[in-house]
């Protein structure tokens, strides 16, 4: 690892990981930590909860489709849903520059409680500060989530086995594209839009009727989903074969990466989940998925097979074949 922190270690991808395991894995290891899982899922009282924090540095603030208030909110009860719970109450801190404009923390917060109030859940303690100017950029967001764990619900790519089938609940790459676009006023317009949303609702329709044969979820968000997937596979022990044919990609998302020469399997998602499900409710997934607003153009992308640890094939449109790799570098920094 470097001798500084650079804006690669804010990436998601192999720089990130090197710092957590480095510095505070290093340092603050323990049982629940040591999973790096979206959530921390604890005993209490002969239950479990799940315990999440994210914070959001997005630029800019707004964006087609989303703002940093609705990332916050959504990011965190995706964090949640990952491991199947069903959130209690979020925190909300905010760090504010200098100079802000009230109206913009006026639009911000009612972001955050139009978020809160579509995925139903509520926020229950929160804290500001204000900086000197120039000591941060406008307006950095922290949340923090609580949520309870279901009898019988096991999520966890601990529980991803050999024959799963590998299901990607949209499109790919919306948020990323759409950011980056907006950043440099690259002149798309409306034609890119953020899917950030908020996915609890989607993954709980699932556990109602799933619940045994759902294994694992992840939110592809920084690193995108080849990162995701690595990491998935490396923790499961696991070797994944993925076809690039059955991935969504909106055309416009696709024509935009082609000309900035950014690969979409690396950008970020944020109203996407990757779903491991047992073959035999594989069907019956999708069709649940399509019912929903968030699941419409869900798609079987893969499956799970015995193989090298980590080891993730994807084999492209054209018929070849390409070893996916976590994410190295960060293309697209501050992206949520």
């Amino acid at each position: 690892m470097s001798d500084c922190i650079t804006l690669d270690h804010g990436s998601g991808g192999l720089a990130a990981r090197e710092l957590v395991d480095e510095i505070f894995l290093s340092r603050l290891t323990n049982p629940f930590l040591a999973l790096l899982e979206d959530s921390a899922v604890l005993p209490f009282r002969g239950d479990r909860l799940a315990f999440t924090t994210d914070s959001y540095v997005v630029d800019p603030l707004f964006f087609p489709g989303g703002d940093i208030g609705a990332l916050a909110i959504n990011g965190t009860v995706n964090d949640l849903a990952m491991r199947g719970a069903t959130p209690l109450g979020l925190s909300l801190g905010l760090i504010i520059e200098e100079g802000l404009p009230l109206e913009v923390l006026e639009r911000v917060a009612d972001s955050i409680a139009a978020a809160a109030k579509k995925a139903g859940v509520v926020v229950v303690t929160g804290d500001t500060k204000v900086v000197h100017r120039g000591a941060a950029d406008k307006l950095f967001i922290n949340t923090s989530g609580v949520g309870s764990i279901a009898a019988g619900i096991e999520i966890s790519p601990l529980q991803v086995q050999v024959g799963d089938g590998i299901i990607l609940s949209g499109s790919m790459a919306d948020h990323g594209i759409t950011v980056l676009a907006e950043r440099e006023k690259l002149g798309f317009g409306d034609q890119l839009q953020s899917d950030t949303a908020a996915l609890n609702r989607l993954v709980f329709g699932l556990l109602d009727r799933f619940f045994a044969d759902i294994h694992a979820l992840r939110d592809p968000t920084r690193g995108g989903v080849a990162t995701a997937l690595c990491e998935i596979a490396a923790a499961a022990g696991v070797s994944m074969e993925i076809r690039e044919e059955d991935i969504s990609l909106e055309r416009t998302v696709s024509v935009a990466c082609e000309i900035l020469g950014i690969d979409p399997f690396f950008l970020a998602n944020e109203g996407k989940c990757l779903i491991f499900v047992a073959p035999a409710v594989e069907t019956a997934v999708l069709a649940e998925l399509h019912r929903q607003p968030e699941g419409g153009q869900a798609s079987l992308i893969g499956r799970v097979t015995d193989g090298e640890a980590g080891r993730v094939v994807l084999h492209t449109a054209v018929g070849g074949q390409r070893l996916m790799t976590p994410l190295t570098g960060d293309p697209l920094p501050r992206i949520c």
